[in-house]
């Protein structure tokens, strides 16, 4: 009789367990929430993150805050979030960076699927291909042709080393199979102000930067490195599409969790995110930009993520980029 009622007080117990949520997820979040931007303020990253953080804000009652730690290609915040509890209240602003920096340093401070939950890609944003109305391209076709019969002398700009734009920049080369100099600078700015001047003759980017100068007339759009053709801007066709079947990148954003974070939170900050990147206020601060939003589920972005660390890494072997 003692045995058989020690067994169902087990049992009871198994129930209470594991036949409900844990009170930490019943009643998460019960504090603030951080998102921890590796980048500085006003960015696309940030932009986003704000946008989504006050929707979180609204439908938690309780404050979400965005705090911006850049420096180190975006391993100083990273590295923040990968040693922090694994409780759902500090979460990182994800991106193409993360999936990156494995290839280019052979000791990183942490590992991007051993050190973290992938809890829901956010938004896509297309990288745009222009070039200066002095240079004799107006398509791919012709860019590859030009690139080919002129090895090497053909320079592009980027925001910077391992940024979106210089990416897609290497791995168009790779495709192509074509040869041209890489041009880094110090963020958007200086790198669109010397497309724009002629002193470099192309421009790898995110679609939002050099679009409204498209749109002017003062550079020429040669294409989009995304599969489908962006509502943003419907009349500019996609590498794809111009001979290089298959051809796709794009600078993403996500939200990551640590290691370690309960199931049902990260299934809580994912189920609440997909309805936030729904809001028209989100869609229609960021839609003109070229985003494209997805709010998939944590299995498949993490499958998502897997596959850019081996296109990176593939991409990065091959073309030789070092860090800066």
């Amino acid at each position: 009789m003692k045995s058989s009622l020690r067994r169902w007080t087990m049992l009871a117990c198994a129930i209470g367990l594991f036949g409900s949520p844990p009170l930490a997820a019943q009643d998460y979040p019960s504090k603030p929430v951080r998102i921890v931007v590796p980048y500085g303020p006003g960015g696309l990253s940030d932009r986003l993150a704000r946008q989504v953080g006050q929707r979180l804000t609204a439908a938690w009652n309780q404050q979400v805050i965005v705090e911006n730690r850049p420096g180190g290609g975006t391993n100083i915040g990273t590295e923040l979030v990968a040693r922090a509890a694994p409780d759902g209240y500090t979460l990182l602003a994800s991106g193409i960076a993360n999936t990156v920096m494995p290839a280019l340093h052979a000791k990183l401070p942490y590992d991007p699927i051993r050190d973290f939950v992938w809890v829901t890609n956010l938004a896509k944003v297309p990288v745009l291909i222009v070039a200066h109305p002095s240079l004799p391209v107006r398509d791919v076709k012709a860019l590859v042709a030009l690139a080919k019969a002129r090895p090497g002398a053909l320079n592009f700009a980027s925001s910077g080393i391992a940024t979106s734009g210089h990416l897609a920049g290497e791995l168009f080369k790779s495709e192509a199979g074509i040869t041209m100099t890489h041009i880094p600078y110090k963020g958007s700015t200086g790198a669109l102000i010397d497309t724009l001047s002629g002193h470099v003759p192309i421009y790898f980017g995110a679609m939002s930067s050099p679009l409204a100068h498209v749109r002017t007339g003062r550079l020429r759009a040669i294409a989009l490195t995304t599969l489908k053709r962006s509502p943003a801007a419907p009349d500019i066709p996609t590498v794809h599409e111009q001979g290089l079947p298959g051809f796709e990148t794009s600078t993403w954003y996500g939200i990551s969790a640590p290691a370690g974070t309960p199931p049902a939170i990260a299934a809580t900050i994912q189920t609440e995110i997909a309805r936030a990147i729904q809001h028209a206020d989100v869609r229609n601060r960021l839609a003109s930009e070229g985003a494209e939003f997805v709010g998939d589920t944590s299995a498949a972005f993490t499958a998502f993520v897997k596959e850019e660390l081996a296109k990176w890494a593939r991409v990065v072997r091959t073309m030789g980029i070092k860090p800066e």
